[in-house]
């Protein structure tokens, strides 16, 4: 029974988009066992994938975690984060791994010389972590899996969401960790005017979505939901507006039509709404400018203090894709 080891500690959307890699090897690698190594913060991520045998957290602490992945006597370490820290574990393990290509160099080329390219998306690139065992893309997409309690008894949604909800609403993820991702508080505000909407993210973010929110049809839910919460209302929503952020990758993972707004990243990173051959369909908006990429993950304040890259974005067009 070939034992591995998959590692990725961070974050939300890096992981959900490595479940294509847990889903194929137990799937189509006879006998697999597979384990998923990551940080206790963004245990959540993997806490009810079917696919991962055994799911390890850790928060501080090399040393007591090596001793308890040696115990476990693994085969292979698959390693979906590659660096220094996956390093550490690989040689202290001292089996046979294999890294994901990161793609660092052509990031640093887009970013410092504005030389224009798209590389290959990241799922396919952990993909081919595992392609030396057979493995290949079963075009299933992203995984997500909530928690019995909200797929069956849906508790969460007939507390919080007003009637006329069940009519439709649309998500909308106000923040990112990231300033020069967010979009502004004025467009978001006009888009969602008149629409049914639930305001999406975390407590940093709940007094933007104060600015965002008009009036009753806009639910501020904002740091008062779990993970799970988030993803269960971005899951039965019509629509999902969102930048750059991990909510964006569960939205794919549930085949969601995505309205996606993108500042200092670009497409061209590799990190688009993923669907493989699910049916499910993103409309990426950007605004063209001679600074963009500013970096590949993202500033508290624009380096040029103009935010060009949200500011100057087509709001009317945005609005009909909503409306589409």
């Amino acid at each position: 029974m070939p034992k591995f080891l998959v590692i990725r500690f961070s974050s939300i959307g890096d992981i959900i988009l490595t479940s294509p890699v847990v889903r194929c090897l137990k799937q189509q690698v006879k006998d697999a066992e597979v384990h998923f190594l990551t940080k206790k913060s963004f245990y959540p991520v993997i806490e009810h994938n079917p696919f991962i045998d055994k799911k390890i957290a850790f928060e501080e602490g090399y040393r007591s975690l090596i001793s308890e992945l040696k115990k476990e006597k693994y085969d292979t370490v698959i390693d979906l984060h590659h660096n220094l820290r996956t390093f550490i574990i690989k040689r202290a393990l001292g089996v046979k791994s294999f890294s994901f290509h990161k793609e660092n160099f052509n990031k640093w080329k887009m970013v410092n010389l504005k030389q224009r390219m798209t590389l290959p998306h990241v799922v396919e690139r952990y993909l081919q972590t595992v392609s030396h065992f057979g493995v290949i893309n079963d075009g299933k997409g992203l995984d997500y899996f909530l928690p019995d309690e909200l797929n069956v008894t849906d508790p969460f949604s007939k507390k919080k969401l007003p009637k006329h909800f069940q009519s439709g609403y649309l998500a909308v993820v106000v923040g990112a960790r990231h300033v020069t991702k967010q979009p502004p508080v004025a467009m978001l505000s006009s888009l969602i005017k008149n629409r049914n909407a639930v305001l999406l993210g975390g407590k940093e973010d709940f007094q933007r979505a104060e600015q965002i929110r008009q009036n009753e049809n806009q639910i501020n839910l904002c740091g008062k939901l779990s993970l799970h919460e988030s993803a269960w209302l971005i899951k039965h929503s019509q629509k999902v507006v969102t930048p750059d952020t991990g909510l964006m990758h569960i939205a794919a993972a549930f085949g969601k039509e995505i309205i996606s707004l993108w500042g200092n990243t670009v497409p061209g990173f590799g990190m688009t709404p993923y669907f493989g051959n699910k049916q499910g369909k993103s409309k990426i908006f950007e605004v063209e400018l001679p600074c963009r990429p500013c970096s590949k993950i993202g500033f508290k304040d624009c380096p040029k203090k103009h935010f060009d890259c949200m500011n100057k974005q087509d709001a009317a067009a945005i609005g009909k894709a909503i409306e589409s």
